[in-house]
């Protein structure tokens, strides 16, 4: 038997074999042999079809049964079955297999015109027919009814929340997002009400207070004349008022140049130098004396003002009032790291044009002779007198830097050569017992080998080591 052709068809879930034989007279007629195999990745086709290429009679199917038949030549026979040649009739006969009884009875055949194939109705695979039967009666089926679709929406909403609420809060949120710009113009606005209460004007200097903390929200802040009306605050009747105030001014001016610069332009020198100078309660001076210095760290044109308009004279007069002990040790931190600025700019070389006008501002602050002049050597000798560490520490380092400045103000003084000596030899021990105890932390061995250089400048006594200790 020739094997004419084999074509390939999907089909979903049966693989079998159609065999068409026929004989005509001695004459026997070519054979086709069609092959119609599953493929899983083509299950979209819902039946096998074997196209016509071959004689109408080789179109008719052979339907098994559990029981013998005769097979007719040209029939096809679907693969699996049991065939056998009737000795006695010499006719060739087929029936299902008894194992397969079960999935081969489920196999629907179909013929139309010279289309025909075979499905099996177990699987999940059904005729475009039959398809659209089965969604009509789907759609028809699954329509729910009004209770069950109440129900339904019921069990989603508490699940989910509805869109409308979702949108709402959304719309809200975007309402509360608001620019550092916006919210201070906002508070701007409100200290500058006539209509704010005196609560209103404090609670909007504390929120200033937090935003300018940043460069962009405090140059925002003059932009929106904003910072003016917190230096005319200065000179409110109300002394909480000018506490708050100045508290603003010194975190809007810190290592902001441009806010510097509106400060000292805006009056703002004046007015904090007139709260240290006149009658005011110990916190509004903290907070003007915080300002101050605020200004004048590292812009030595606001340091030249501070100088022509007394500004050391009025911090001089903290050593004559009583209960400002706390306000004269940051006036002294103050000078020293004023000085300290001028001695390490003049100790950078100066090799571009932006240093060097930078030394020339500088040159014109002389600060270190006003202080000389107005007797700043024995006021700050005095503050070593103070028990506090820390306090000592800030003094001992303004005594170094103007030590040999000072060194006749200084030998002249019997309160200093006894303290002097006094906190060397505390020291001494404070610092051996920190070597002995191996703490990393070289504190007081630093204060230590401040008081030493100081009294080497002044020629006290030679510097010399303390158990071996530098």
């Amino acid at each position: 038997m020739g094997i004419k052709h084999i074509k390939v068809i999907g089909l979903l879930s049966l693989t079998y074999c159609v065999i068409s034989l026929s004989a005509a007279g001695s004459h026997q007629k070519q054979s086709a042999l069609t092959v119609v195999e599953n493929n899983e990745q083509e299950e979209e086709k819902s039946e096998a079809t074997v196209e016509d290429e071959q004689d109408s009679e080789d179109l008719e199917v052979f339907y098994p049964t559990d029981q013998w038949q005769t097979v007719r030549p040209g029939q096809a026979v679907p693969a699996g079955l049991h065939i056998r040649l009737n000795l006695q009739t010499g006719e060739k006969e087929a029936k299902i297999p008894d194992d397969e009884k079960e999935s081969l009875s489920n196999m629907k055949y179909w013929k139309q015109g010279k289309r025909h194939g075979i499905m099996n109705t177990d699987a999940k695979s059904f005729t475009a027919q039959e398809l659209k039967k089965a969604l009509k009666k789907f759609k028809q089926e699954t329509v729910p009814s009004a209770d069950e679709e109440k129900l339904r929406k019921e069990k989603v909403k508490q699940v989910f929340r509805p869109i409308e609420e979702i949108k709402k809060e959304f719309k809200d949120l975007n309402m509360l997002i608001e620019t550092d710009y916006e919210i201070i113009k906002k508070i701007v606005d409100k200290f500058n009400s006539s209509s704010s209460t005196l609560d209103e004007k404090i609670e909007a200097l504390k929120n200033l207070e937090y935003y300018v903390h940043q460069v962009d929200n405090a140059q925002d802040l003059v932009s929106l004349g904003g910072f003016h009306l917190v230096i005319n605050a200065l000179n409110s009747t109300e002394p909480i008022l000018k506490e708050h105030a100045a508290f603003v001014l010194g975190s809007a001016v810190s290592s902001n140049p441009k806010v510097q610069i509106e400060a000292v332009d805006g009056g703002a020198l004046q007015k904090l130098l007139v709260l240290l100078a006149t009658e005011q309660s110990v916190a509004i001076k903290k907070k003007a004396l915080f300002a101050l210095s605020s200004i004048l760290r590292h812009f030595p044109y606001a340091q030249e003002k501070f100088l022509k308009m007394g500004g050391l004279q009025i911090l001089g007069q903290l050593f004559q009032t009583k209960g400002m002990e706390q306000l004269r040790v940051r006036a002294v931190t103050l000078l020293y790291d004023l000085l300290m600025e001028k001695m390490l700019l003049h100790s950078t070389e100066a090799d571009s044009k932006q240093m060097k006008e930078k030394i020339s501002q500088y040159n014109q602050v002389n600060l270190l002779p006003v202080m000389l002049e107005q007797g700043w050597c024995t006021l700050i000798s005095h503050l070593l007198t103070a028990p506090e560490h820390d306090t000592r520490e800030k003094v001992l380092k303004t005594v170094d830097i103007i030590a040999l400045s000072c060194k006749e103000e200084f030998n002249k003084d019997p309160v200093f050569n006894t303290t002097m000596f006094r906190l060397k030899s505390e020291y001494e021990t404070l610092a051996t017992a920190e070597h002995n105890a191996g703490e990393e932390d070289t504190y007081f061995m630093e204060i230590l080998s401040t008081i030493e250089n100081i009294m080497q400048q002044l020629n006290m006594v030679n510097s010399s080591s303390v158990f071996g200790l530098q």
